[in-house]
């Protein structure tokens, strides 16, 4: 899976694309390698989820300033699910069915050069609800053959990163060949990858020498003349 993602993202030059496996020493997702990355897109299964990825490292690092784009089964890995803080869960059903994604914001970066809608011949369903925040932006909304909908494109930021959930994706059918597909996750890539200023997401401790205006300490002693009596 990971090898196809890539290739269709790379059919974007301007982008330099490498990928991570579980099966890399800490799958792959150094703190050297995150510090390294401007989007990180994550694919993955439930059963990933039982793995002990750096969930910290990655959504710290998101909040900071790096894109997350979340796809298909993604939305219950460890960095999507403590950016989202809810349980990010659905309902599902897997018949092969048709899905026609339709398009909500055709003005949004992520959708140039879509139409209204495209479809997807055979694939998984996801239906709502969905539990996650309600997104800044709803990209897409599928409908499903058997009669469901979901909120298949979301948008959200968490301090100065970036995160999108892209639902379609399932391993079974070969939907990252799809040339929409495909588009949808290079434009994606560009909108999350931001304008590169880090937010530094630490709780420093400022020493009055350095406040932008002279200071004078008083904290502990006023706590002291406050019990004499407020002198």
């Amino acid at each position: 899976m990971h090898t196809t993602i890539a290739a269709g993202i790379a059919e974007d030059r301007s982008l330099k694309v490498r990928t991570a496996t579980l099966q890399q020493p800490q799958h792959g997702l150094t703190k050297r390698v995150l510090d390294e990355t401007d989007v990180l897109v994550w694919w993955g299964m439930p059963r990933i989820a039982r793995f002990a990825t750096p969930s910290s490292n990655v959504s710290r690092t998101g909040v900071e300033g790096m894109g997350f784009i979340a796809l298909h089964s993604a939305h219950y890995s460890k960095p999507f699910m403590r950016l989202m803080g809810t349980s990010c869960s659905i309902i599902w059903r897997e018949a092969g069915e048709r899905e026609r994604l339709w398009v909500c914001n055709p003005a949004h970066p992520i959708t140039r050069g879509i139409d209204r809608y495209f479809e997807i011949e055979n694939v998984e369903m996801y239906g709502e609800p969905f539990a996650v925040p309600a997104p800044d932006e709803i990209i897409f909304i599928s409908w499903f053959e058997g009669g469901e909908v979901f909120r298949s494109g979301c948008t959200w930021k968490r301090g100065n990163g970036k995160i999108f959930y892209f639902r379609p994706g399932h391993e079974v059918y070969p939907i990252y060949y799809h040339k929409s597909v495909r588009l949808v996750l290079r434009n994606a890539v560009h909108w999350a990858a931001g304008d590169g200023v880090k937010w530094i997401d630490r709780c420093p401790q400022i020493s009055p020498k350095n406040a932008p205006e002279p200071l004078e300490v008083k904290g502990p002693r006023l706590h002291r003349e406050g019990e004499a009596g407020f002198r």
